[in-house]
């Protein structure tokens, strides 16, 4: 890495710090849920100073899991100096911001496929799209990013605090029996404990949540050849 990319690093790096000082850690959503949606961010490789982001959404009844709306957005964003791990959000925010842009309507909780306070400076992907959209969030991991966590019961639902240098940071959950457990954190106006009683809320048949697995398999569709995926570009 270069000294620039070393800076720009840095830079991003101090300003998740800061941006993490306006994380709501309780309860701030519709209660009653009306809507969730499902985000699932990935890249395409066009080159070291500029890629594609791609964002598949999936927006669902809260109730019903009815699919109200799904859509794949892409974005060029500048990713120099932003490869690491826990700068994801940052190289993310602009595609998960358009695709929500895009939706027909705002939802009242967004599972988002990544860290929420897991994270070195509590501001993993689902947290900083949380804070920039000022809108409940709840990251879904498949692994930790840091932490420690005891062992863990094989029955569905059970759930041990992933902790970091002694702070709650999230949850392991077994969201199904046999399954590699999820790493599940608040992201923004959702509590610690709301976290994981919700995701297991939309678990159903598999592991994942229901709004996050649609969405992981849209994206996946998108990558396959002539798909039907409706497209933002």
């Amino acid at each position: 890495m270069s000294a620039h990319e070393d800076s720009d690093s840095a830079a991003a790096r101090a300003q998740q710090a800061e941006i993490a000082q306006r994380l709501r850690k309780r309860d701030d959503f519709a209660q009653p849920l009306r809507t969730v949606a499902g985000f699932d961010a990935r890249f395409d490789d066009e080159g070291r100073i500029a890629r594609i982001a791609r964002v598949a959404t999936v927006l669902l009844d809260a109730d019903t899991l009815e699919v109200l709306d799904e859509r794949v957005v892409e974005v060029a964003v500048a990713t120099i100096g932003l490869d690491a791990p826990d700068l994801f959000g940052v190289r993310a925010l602009p595609a998960l911001c358009e695709a929500l842009a895009r939706l027909p309507r705002r939802p009242d909780l967004a599972f988002v496929a990544g860290h929420g306070i897991a994270h070195p400076r509590r501001l993993g992907i689902a947290a900083h799209f949380g804070i920039a959209a000022d809108l409940p969030s709840i990251g879904v991991a498949d692994a930790a990013l840091l932490g420690t966590a005891a062992s863990l019961h094989e029955i569905r639902g059970a759930h041990t605090p992933l902790r970091d240098q002694g702070e709650h940071v999230g949850w392991l959950l077994r969201s199904a029996p046999g399954r590699e457990a999820l790493v599940v954190s608040p992201g923004h106006r959702v509590s610690m404990t709301a976290a994981a009683q919700l995701v297991m809320r939309y678990v159903t048949t598999g592991r994942l949540p229901e709004p996050i697995r649609l969405a992981a398999r849209l994206a996946a569709a998108r990558d396959a050849p002539g798909d039907p995926a409706n497209r933002d570009a």
